[in-house]
């Protein structure tokens, strides 16, 4: 069983990802694809991934979501329409499962999976013009990475994955064992196949992919969390802490929250991997 994530914490990350998602990446993209292209959304929660990129890509789309999680992919309806609707764009729906957001730059086309994305080989990945994710490959396995470069001939997209470049600020003097305490739970089994690549996704996702002829393109997508996002701020400082015994750290980094005084760098990774001309 994969793990599942609460939709409040991806309502209140999405601006940071949002911010930290990089353009050129999602340029280089939407230039490989065709016209009305059809991306499949690995892990797509609540939609945030769409809401950023379908505007960039601009042009007719279909997407579908895949989630292991029913209740995301109903939430991601409810805020896919609601975004379209405060930016004036007409939506309907054709049928109860599919939402169409009629765009300037063409229509959207909105359906969603629910599957187990520990075993892709169910998914209808050859039905897909590029497969994308966001924060996803950090939490699978190597074996997993390796089955996907090896069954994939269209473009993968993989934002937001950890590559272990991060600190909180200001400097205090338990930063470096509650570090060590969360890379390791981000490594222990998250129901992938194995233990989950934490950091070194993005280098085992560049190696694999480039093993299959794909040429691999990567970007810095840190998050910048200045002071005065004091809410995230101490969101991520309780959950560093919730993986190791750190209760006075936790408490230290709370009341610098509560104060504006904390902030922090956590590091990640984009990558795109484009398969070879023939």
């Amino acid at each position: 069983m994969t793990e599942n994530f609460d939709g409040d914490w991806l309502a209140l990350r999405e601006p940071f990802d949002a911010r930290a998602r990089d353009p050129r990446l999602a340029a280089r993209l939407a230039a490989a694809l065709p016209a009305r292209p059809h991306l499949i959304d690995l892990g797509a929660g609540t939609g945030s991934l769409l809401r950023w990129l379908a505007p960039k890509l601009n042009r007719a789309q279909h997407w579908t979501l895949v989630d292991a999680d029913a209740d995301l992919l109903q939430r991601a309806f409810a805020e896919i329409e609601e975004r379209a609707i405060l930016a004036g764009w007409p939506t309907t729906w054709p049928r109860s499962t599919t939402l169409l957001v009629h765009s300037p730059a063409g229509a959207w086309r909105v359906e969603a999976l629910v599957a187990d994305l520990a075993a892709p080989r169910g998914l209808p990945l050859d039905k897909a013009d590029a497969v994308v994710c966001s924060a996803l490959c950090d939490l699978v396995s190597a074996r997993w990475v390796r089955g996907m470069a090896a069954s994939l001939t269209v473009p993968f997209y993989a934002t937001l994955n950890v590559d272990g470049r991060e600190a909180f600020l200001p400097p205090h003097p338990m930063d470096r064992a509650v570090a060590n305490a969360f890379r390791r739970d981000q490594q222990r089994d998250k129901g992938f196949g194995g233990r989950a690549l934490g950091p070194e996704a993005p280098a085992t996702m560049a190696r694999e992919f480039r093993a299959n002829g794909f040429d691999v393109v990567t970007a810095a997508s840190p998050w910048i969390v200045h002071p005065s996002a004091s809410v995230f701020a101490d969101t991520l400082a309780q959950g560093h802490a919730s993986t190791g015994k750190a209760t006075a750290w936790a408490t230290d980094r709370g009341r610098q929250a509560k104060r504006g005084k904390l902030g922090a760098r956590i590091g990640h990774t984009d990558l795109l991997a484009l398969p070879q001309s023939k």
